[in-house]
């Protein structure tokens, strides 16, 4: 009943602005990557990081350094997302709240506008990524391009809900994309961060990357599943381009984070032949 009852909630969701920020994401966006450069340049790399980690950092290569400060600055971001929206997206998932419903009683903040700041500081993050990192793997750069573009897509059209009237749960379901994205994908930057700190310990390290690989292959088990079993109870409020391009798209960030899983089951087994003395230790860049 309850899940009939969710259904019915988002089938008949309203059609309204996701919120009245809506018109100034970009500078949203340009806030939050202010932000990420000055905690980058003057609190990561210049006091905390070498501090706290000394010669473990200092003794990397430029390549690995910003490597290691963007998992620093990726994770964080996201434990900040989820603390901040995990309430206004469960909410609207639910169909127990509107985007135009108050944050928190007597809020001057509404469920979509916190929703849009969120969805603004992931897509900054990656964009901050893309800018700082040396080097990114090719399926990576298309990850992070095409979160950055259907993101702000989802946000554009919606400033002309008469022409895209299913705007709205166009934007719910990207949410759910990065709700999966955040909590799936944190685990491998904490497996990374660790790998620096703790690289002679194998037996450690390969039940940290076997941990982050069950975490990202299930979480992008059950992003299909839901956001299939979404796409599938809203079937009448689509329109025919988003019928097509949907799916598509939902195949290719299935790509990315399958190819994620990958790497991390190889870099499990590399530290299992550690641990078995049948290849010599040498660095990695991640």
């Amino acid at each position: 009943m309850a899940r009939v009852d969710n259904d019915t909630a988002l089938r008949n969701m309203p059609l309204e602005p996701i919120s009245s920020l809506a018109p100034f994401s970009a500078l949203i966006m340009s806030i939050v990557l202010i932000i990420l450069f000055l905690i980058r340049y003057y609190i990561l790399e210049d006091l905390l990081i070498p501090r706290i980690y000394g010669r473990i950092y200092t003794e990397l290569s430029e390549l690995n350094k910003r490597g290691f400060i963007n998992h620093h600055i990726a994770g964080t971001t996201k434990i900040v997302i989820l603390i901040i929206a995990a309430y206004p997206f469960i909410s609207a998932i639910s169909g127990k709240a509107t985007l135009k419903s108050p944050y928190t009683r007597g809020s001057i903040f509404t469920v979509g506008d916190i929703l849009l700041v969120a969805a603004q500081m992931l897509i900054a993050m990656y964009a901050f990524e893309l800018i700082y990192r040396i080097k990114l793997s090719p399926i990576a750069v298309l990850h992070h391009i095409g979160t950055i573009l259907i993101g702000q897509a989802a946000i554009a059209i919606s400033l002309r809900l008469v022409r895209e009237p299913d705007a709205d749960i166009e934007f719910i379901l990207c949410t759910v994309w990065g709700a999966f994205d955040i909590i799936s994908e944190f685990f491998p930057h904490v497996a990374i961060i660790l790998y620096r700190v703790f690289p002679n310990r194998h037996v450690f390290l390969k039940r940290v990357f076997l941990l982050s690989c069950i975490t990202t292959a299930t979480g992008t088990t059950c992003e299909t599943i839901v956001t299939m079993y979404l796409f599938g109870s809203l079937w009448s409020r689509w329109q025919i381009a988003f019928k097509v391009v949907t799916p598509i798209l939902h195949v290719a960030f299935s790509a990315a984070q399958i190819h994620g899983s990958i790497v991390l089951w190889k870099m499990y087994r590399k530290q299992c032949q550690y641990v078995k003395g049948s290849v010599p230790v040498e660095g990695a860049d991640a």
